[in-house]
């Protein structure tokens, strides 16, 4: 079933069945900010200890805002120019645009909710049709590009923190054993595009053995943020994996959203204990790079770009 309600002062919608119940704030981004297995009330998503969330303006430094929660990052991560184009220049705000604008809504049915936004300043609608199926939600993403007379670039990824402790397992195609880090205040990687065996790879910082395919203890005060240099292939799944025995699993169009990356944050950002599975369509992080090295992805002139994203909760 479809609720309305209120989650830390801002309405909600919520999509609620025996299994799982997933509370979204059209008027925050469309953000998914929580997601609970009824069985065990367990937290998936994130929480800080706000009690009331402020809803950002746009262009709003992601920084200034509540960092919980599953936010649509869209149509770049960092802040950049857009690369092409009669809008060439335009700049995209930090984290992208969608996460700071007001999303309109339609309930569809009882299980189905529509939610889409429309650029301020670029020629695209972002659609996503979000389905609860048992322990499944199945979302839709369609990016429609509104100019009839050029392409348009894009990157997409779901910045969804997950709640996490030391005893998490980060389970990801066998095929996946190389990664490069993006992140300039990791300890341990090094550079920014320094490669690594994965998952087990020397520390630049201790210089022993280590396991990314865990999480530090939030005294560690670092963050991680590396891509891995292999794309995904058809069928691959990946998922976090928890002591208690519940798994966050996703699965989704391999062939339009090839890349993945992870970001893990050990208490280095503002104190916060979380990690993030982030299937890309783009790489790395800025949409401006990602054209230049042709990583990106496009829709052309007048025409759609759809794909599949689903979240499945196992016990």
């Amino acid at each position: 079933m479809v609720l309305r309600g209120y989650f830390k002062g801002i309405e909600s919608i919520i999509l609620e069945n025996d299994v799982l119940r997933a509370t979204y704030l059209p008027e925050y981004g469309s953000k998914l900010a929580s997601l609970i297995l009824k069985e065990t009330n367990k937290e998936f998503m994130f929480q800080t200890h706000l009690k009331e969330l402020v809803i950002p303006e746009y262009s709003s430094p992601f920084s200034e805002y509540d960092s919980s929660g599953f936010d649509e990052v869209f149509p770049s991560i960092d802040k950049c120019f857009y690369p092409s184009g009669e809008r060439k220049g335009v700049e995209i705000p930090d984290h992208g645009e969608v996460w700071a604008l007001p999303w309109n809504f339609e309930i569809i049915d009882e299980e189905k909710v529509k939610f889409w936004v429309v650029s301020p300043t670029l020629s695209y609608r972002f659609e996503k049709i979000i389905e609860l199926v048992n322990n499944k939600i199945k979302t839709i993403y369609t990016v429609y590009n509104l100019s009839e007379e050029e392409e348009f670039e894009f990157i997409w990824t779901p910045h969804a923190l997950l709640s996490c402790d030391e005893n998490v397992q980060l389970n990801v195609p066998s095929h996946l054993n190389k990664i490069m880090t993006v992140e300039h205040s990791t300890e341990h990687l090094g550079e920014w595009g320094t490669i690594h065996n994965y998952p087990e790879t020397i520390s630049h910082k201790t210089g022993k053995m280590i396991d990314m395919s865990k999480v530090e203890k939030v005294e560690a005060n670092n963050c991680e943020k590396f891509y891995f240099l292999e794309k995904l292939r058809e069928n691959d799944v990946v998922s976090l994996k928890y002591q208690t025995g519940e798994e966050i699993c996703y699965e989704y169009d391999t062939n339009k959203v090839p890349y993945l990356g992870v970001w893990k944050t050990q208490g280095g950002y503002r104190g916060d204990y979380n990690i993030a599975i982030e299937p890309c369509t783009g790489i790395y992080d800025d949409l401006y790079v990602a054209s230049k090295i042709r990583k990106v992805s496009k829709v052309e002139k007048a025409e759609t770009f759809s794909w599949n994203f689903n979240i499945i909760i196992k016990k």
